[in-house]
């Protein structure tokens, strides 16, 4: 019988104990940090080494499809010693020392939320460096997703209401309520808000769904496609003997790349356009999706004009708009 209570005792405990946890977890704070930072915990001696050139290498590379080099996060670094506190709030961390193991995992919600902590150990700088060089793709990935989804909820405190997107598309997206509708035409949305220097911009339009069937002409066939629409309702002001509208720009190809938009597979190009007869250019983001449910490919696009200005974290927003669309819309309010 004692045996029996203290049992039943112990099975209380336990779940008392594990139901604190989760408590302690539901009581996190809300996470801090601008947009595209990344806090690097890591003390001074490594990180004026080799690998801290290694993190830098990785962390502050070139960001693609910019007019000019920026890096993909704007880094701090702090010494362990320095880490406490509201410091630890930060949303996006990684976290390297040397130590006795050599592991390298992504952590969630350590000290507040949302947050991403990559933790790399490694018993010399070797094992570090191989770590930082392993882990980066991944990493960068979470702390992208991360940074995507406060975005999203950020804009969630003032939506749009225009309905454009799903009256032509039945689509709808996280549009903060500073984007207007610039112009709609039968298969054609445009919408843009006013920023310092310039613009930003989101274009939505469909295409057959049997169209791309040719891998080995597939950027060309973006490009085409990018420059017909251009054509077609992106113009500017014409210059006398010729006509003035958005192209792709020619030096460069776009860098394209497999994506998953909304759980659909879709393709994602990153390029510069310019205006085919006027000295105006900027970074562009395009995705085509496979909306097979609807025998089309849906093309959402978000392109910037902000000359002499850094544009990354412009681009940011208008890639966490466009990864916010939900499809057939209408059905789900029937």
């Amino acid at each position: 019988m004692k045996k029996r209570i203290s049992l039943c005792f112990l099975a209380i405990l336990g779940l008392s104990i594990a139901c604190k946890e989760e408590g302690k977890a539901d009581y996190l704070p809300e996470s801090v940090g601008a947009m595209n930072t990344l806090t690097v915990v890591i003390d001074n001696d490594l990180w004026n080494s080799s690998v801290g050139d290694a993190i830098r290498e990785n962390y502050t590379a070139a960001a693609q499809g910019l007019t000019w080099d920026e890096a993909l996060f704007s880094v701090t670094q702090i010494p362990q010693q320095i880490f406490s506190g509201s410091i630890r709030n930060t949303s996006s961390v990684l976290y390297v020392m040397e130590d006795t193991l050599n592991v390298a995992h992504m952590k969630s919600n350590m000290y507040s939320k949302p947050q991403k902590v990559g933790v790399i150990k490694g018993r010399d700088k070797e094992e570090l460096i191989t770590n930082i060089n392993k882990t980066a793709p991944e990493f960068i990935a979470d702390f992208k997703e991360l940074e995507i989804g406060k975005a999203q909820k950020r804009f969630e405190k003032s939506l749009s209401k225009e309905k454009a997107f799903q009256n032509k598309f039945d689509i709808s997206m996280k549009i903060p309520s500073i984007y207007r509708v610039g112009r709609e035409e039968d298969n054609f949305v445009w919408i843009d808000r006013q920023i310092q220097k310039g613009n930003m911009n989101i274009i939505a339009y469909t295409m057959p769904w049997d169209s791309f069937k040719n891998d080995s002409t597939f950027v060309q066939d973006i490009i085409r496609m990018r420059d017909s629409i251009g054509e077609l309702y992106i113009g500017g002001e014409d210059i006398p003997g010729k006509k003035n509208h958005m192209v792709t720009e020619k030096a460069f190809s776009p860098y394209v790349f497999p994506a998953e938009v909304s759980g659909k597979k879709a393709a994602e190009a990153r390029g510069i356009w310019e205006m085919s007869a006027y000295p105006m250019a900027g970074p562009f983001l395009i995705y085509i999706i496979n909306d097979k449910e609807n025998n089309r490919k849906l093309i959402l696009e978000g392109f910037v004009f902000a000359p002499a200005t850094k544009k990354r974290d412009y681009m940011f927003e208008l890639e966490a708009i466009m990864k916010s669309v939900r499809f057939n819309v209408g059905e789900k309010e029937k």
